[in-house]
């Protein structure tokens, strides 16, 4: 039953993905390990756009499921029902919108990483991100196409990766005049 569930949430899930026009240039993970299994991580999304729909712009409709789902809502907070004190923002930066989460944890799973022993490298699978991320840079060792997996070394204390998702292009429209109107 519980394996029934978990198919119908992600069936969901995807649905939502391939609906929304919203998309991201890149993400930025910054986990700040505190103690064995906790710490803080923050999520930056590079460059929040609108992708037109079949040639429409529907970049007002795309910043409000922003606000809604993602700023005040709980898309975030139901991709990581383990973290606790989480916060999100979206502001400008280089003409582009961001946004940023951060969130604190006190087990390794609530932030989507996995260390197999105390010894033993900490992981993170690029390839289970939600947004189709592919890897571009981390302070970690990335296991490549076959093994789409980052590992860093047990002794390490801040894990930084850089993650690819959509370049912009003539069908994406940038978020921030909305974001200007909706500071007003």
């Amino acid at each position: 039953m519980k394996k029934n569930a978990i198919v119908v949430l992600a069936l969901a899930f995807f649905a939502f993905l391939l609906s929304s026009c919203l998309t991201v240039e890149k993400k930025e993970y910054n986990w700040e390990l505190t103690g064995p299994n906790s710490g803080k991580l923050t999520i930056t999304f590079i460059n929040i756009t609108s992708t037109m729909d079949d040639e429409t712009d529907v970049s007002k409709e795309d910043f409000e499921e922003l606000l809604n789902d993602y700023l005040y809502g709980t898309y975030i907070d139901d991709r990581y029902p383990m973290a606790t004190n989480i916060e999100k923002r979206i502001f400008v930066n280089n003409n582009q919108l961001w946004g940023e989460v951060t969130m604190e944890f006190n087990d390794l799973q609530a932030v989507h990483l996995y260390q197999h022993d105390k010894k033993g490298p900490y992981m993170f699978c690029v390839s289970t991100a939600a947004d189709s991320e592919s890897y571009e840079s981390s302070n970690g060792e990335y296991g490549g196409e076959y093994m789409p997996v980052v590992f860093w070394d047990a002794k390490s204390k801040a894990l930084n990766l850089k993650t690819h998702i959509q370049d912009e292009d003539e069908s994406t429209i940038s978020l921030t005049a909305e974001y200007y109107k909706w500071k007003e």
